[in-house]
């Protein structure tokens, strides 16, 4: 009996390394999913980079945008001022305008995802500006969403 369990212990054994080789040679490091650590300092950092999804269609019947968004190559922090541009990684924040009125909000949350309530139907467009601590837009990386609150809404108002 113990000269079947030894080669038995033997297989599984190199089956569950096998496993495990395999597993790693696939699996992603922390950095290639996350990015580089906050304790290291990037040389040529890539630039950064802004991904907006389109409006969520449900809120949108209800007078509600919703429209999640990342960003590659920049952290969102509320930290601000011309001392944080030299921060590495880089930090930053977004900048958001509504049908072109003549002021903005600045979003540091990074919640990933921009809410927008109380919208009476109708055309309208919501501008996402990805900028640096110092409030300058990172080249390129604005995004304009165009959208339609349909004529049924009732202008839904959020208490966020």
């Amino acid at each position: 009996m113990t000269m079947l369990i030894k080669p038995l212990v033997k297989t599984f054994a190199a089956a569950a390394i096998g496993i495990v080789l395999a597993t790693s040679a696939f699996a992603q490091s922390a950095k290639e999913i996350r990015g580089a650590s906050p304790y290291v300092e990037i040389e040529n950092e890539p630039a950064a980079k802004l991904i907006v999804d389109p409006p969520l269609p449900g809120p949108l019947a209800q007078g509600i945008f919703q429209a999640q968004y990342r960003v590659e190559n920049v952290r969102i922090l509320p930290v601000f001022g011309a001392g944080a541009l030299t921060a590495s990684p880089r930090i930053g924040h977004l900048h958001i305008t509504v049908d072109d009125l003549p002021w903005w909000w600045a979003d540091a949350s990074d919640n990933n995802t921009v809410d927008i309530a109380g919208l009476p139907p109708g055309e309208h467009k919501v501008k996402i500006a990805l900028v640096d601590a110092n409030h300058n837009v990172f080249p390129g990386q604005v995004v304009t969403a165009r959208f339609i609150v349909p004529a049924n809404t009732t202008g839904h108002k959020s208490h966020h």
